[in-house]
């Protein structure tokens, strides 16, 4: 049985580790549960006063945003996903016996498609082991439960709906662990983001866990934007989801004719910048808040970035972190890279880093 209860932070500890001792699968959501529409407008309304304007790209995964993107996954151009999953295939055994035995917690976790081969090598070493999906789609999360129930009935699921920055006070219940970063999502935080979620992250780690960390390559630029611009169209349709998303909690009275899907790379951020432009001005409203912007024709709004990395450079920056690098994979065409990595002692940072 898959089933969804609500936590406070207080008692998160002791659920989580009497879940762990039942072996009980379930999903739960971190924190009390706040008004969704709030915490959309709230977000909408800060994105669209900032300049340039942006948005948050987790609000792309509601039920609809989640079914559109395991899409555009699936498109010839969108080279990330199967790239990543042909590694994982390919070098899960290795990992496996790199990490032992552990307990597997995935960030951004989706719909857990890509687990499947670490699932099996992992179920070689013991008859029965522990996954935890986090994911700020509940219905991914609900989804990808029961697919893994019964696709590997010996792995005990527990779904966290959440963000990442409050699941990590968690992450002490789980050691040893293997948490998973993949999909190059590292690529949706700016620098000072990334640095943020690695501080706080390797803050709460027990020395000795592990690190798997999906990354996106620099690459001919063209391929880049392809990857972002299929010719079925689906990634524009994920874009425009976001402001049917608004039309529909908002209010926010969107002509969709005039919101265009444009996606670009940026050689000197080394970032694929994603944006909606808008071919009309609009009026858009946030109607729970009671408030309007203006957007001029020929404005974007951003929607999300994916920044590109060279390989090279990634062991020395997660190092600060504590975070030991203990094996690189990558494909053979050398687009994506896999770092395995180990956390051995505290950050050397400075604590503004941690801020």
């Amino acid at each position: 049985m898959f089933n969804r209860e609500h936590t406070d932070i207080k008692d998160k500890e002791l659920i989580f580790r009497d879940l762990l001792s039942t072996g009980r699968s379930t999903m739960l959501a971190l924190g009390k549960e706040s008004d969704p529409i709030c915490e959309f407008a709230l977000s909408t309304a800060a994105g669209l006063e900032k300049t340039p304007r942006l948005l948050e790209s987790r609000f792309l995964y509601d039920a609809r945003g989640s079914e559109i993107y395991e899409n555009i996954c699936a498109q010839p151009e969108y080279y990330l996903t199967r790239t990543e999953a042909s590694m994982l295939d390919r070098f899960a055994a290795q990992i496996s016996r790199i990490t032992g035995s552990v307990t597997l917690l995935e960030l951004g976790s989706g719909n857990s498609a890509k687990m499947d081969s670490l699932f099996r090598e992992f179920l070689e070493q013991s008859s029965r082991i522990r996954y935890l999906p986090v994911d700020v789609s509940s219905s991914a999360l609900r989804q990808a439960g029961k697919d893994i129930r019964r696709k590997f009935p010996d792995v005990h699921v527990i779904g966290i709906h959440s963000t990442y920055e409050k699941m990590f006070p968690l992450l002490s219940c789980f050691s040893p662990s293997l948490i998973l970063f993949l999909g190059s999502t590292i690529g949706n935080l700016d620098e000072q983001e990334t640095i943020r979620f690695f501080s706080r992250m390797t803050r709460q780690m027990e020395d000795g866990d592990f690190f798997l960390l999906g990354i996106d390559l620099v690459k001919d630029p063209a391929l880049l934007e392809a990857a972002y611009n299929d010719a079925a169209g689906v990634t524009r349709e994920f874009t425009r989801n976001l402001f049917v998303r608004m039309n529909r909690e908002l209010g926010s009275g969107i002509d969709l004719e005039t919101v265009e899907h444009e996606a670009k790379y940026n050689p000197d951020l080394r970032r694929i910048e994603i944006a909606a432009r808008f071919d009309r001005g609009q009026q858009i409203r946030i109607s729970p808040l009671g408030r309007t912007f203006s957007v001029r024709s020929g404005e974007k709004i951003r929607t999300e970035i994916s920044r590109k990395f060279v390989l090279d450079e990634m062991p020395p920056f997660l190092s600060a972190f504590g975070l030991e690098l203990r094996e690189v994979f990558t494909d053979e065409k050398k687009w994506f890279g896999l770092l395995l990595l180990q956390k051995t002692r505290p950050s050397t940072l400075k604590p503004i880093y941690d801020a």
